[in-house]
């Protein structure tokens, strides 16, 4: 038997809370039951009176930030969301909602199924905070010369840093030209700007943005914290994800190919 030396138990003193409390939301309950809720404030405006005059991009905003947004952000940040919106079939997140839903996985678990491959480092929500540190820390610098720094000590692998990289062997088109459309807008994107000139430098590399990337520079550019990007990466991407999951949660497991015999290998 392995012996073990057991420390003596000593008190924390740590004096819990007698409730729970939130700066998000508050809750005037009902005056007959307390239970119940009549009306609720987001960060001081009204939930009743937010519906009528704000969007849903607004909303999403205000809870995260704590402010309702000003309107060239507001802007950006919905085309953000409209772009993100889904990651497409080719997404191992996606593929882990058609999976889930061709399986016939209860509709409800579908989209915990894909969030938690979403929630990775690989295209995922994990990439995000990393992303959001190094454009913050780097904007400072020239792009160029961030560039030509990292190339040096490439090795032709998929990531040259969180966010820019390569996907299947080239350079994402489709994450060029969102980027090109969020910066036609109007309104302040320092770090967005900066991101596209560092993009640019990598390009003759075969290297450019990721997805990642492209909604690491839109958050930082809103004031978001890198501790929160992952969260809202996977919430921008939940729509898509769920929307494949249950087209095809309708359709037969053959619906879905099936790998055959001589694509599995087996290593001595």
């Amino acid at each position: 038997m392995s012996e073990y030396t057991r420390e003596k138990a000593q008190s924390r003193n740590h004096a819990f809370s007698k409730k729970t409390t939130t700066r998000i939301w508050k809750e005037t309950p009902c005056d007959d039951n307390p239970y119940i809720t009549e009306s609720v404030l987001c960060h001081g405006y009204d939930l009743y009176e937010l519906m009528n005059k704000c969007s849903f991009s607004d909303m999403f905003y205000l809870l995260f930030r704590g402010e309702l947004p000003k309107p060239n952000d507001s802007k950006l940040l919905e085309t953000l969301m409209i772009a993100l919106i889904n990651p497409g079939p080719r997404h191992p997140a996606t593929r882990a909602a058609m999976n889930a839903g061709v399986g016939k996985t209860m509709p409800v678990h579908i989209l915990p199924i894909a969030m938690s491959v979403m929630g990775g480092d690989y295209l995922g929500g994990g990439e995000i905070e990393p992303a959001m540190h190094f454009l913050r820390k780097q904007q400072k610098n020239d792009p160029i010369t961030v560039a030509n720094t990292l190339l040096n000590d490439y090795n032709n692998g998929d990531s040259i840093a969180p966010g820019f990289g390569k996907r299947f062997g080239g350079i994402d088109v489709m994450s060029q030209h969102i980027i090109e459309q969020l910066l036609l807008l109007e309104g302040s994107k320092p770090i967005l700007e900066w991101a596209e000139q560092f993009a640019k430098a990598l390009q003759s590399n075969g290297i450019g943005w990721l997805t990642t990337g492209v909604a690491a520079a839109v958050f930082c550019d809103l004031g978001f914290q890198p501790k929160s990007g992952g969260v809202l990466f996977q919430l921008l991407s939940a729509p898509g994800l769920a929307a494949h999951g249950l087209e095809l949660g309708y359709e037969r497991i053959t619906a879905m190919p099936y790998i055959s015999d001589e694509d599995y290998v087996i290593e001595k």
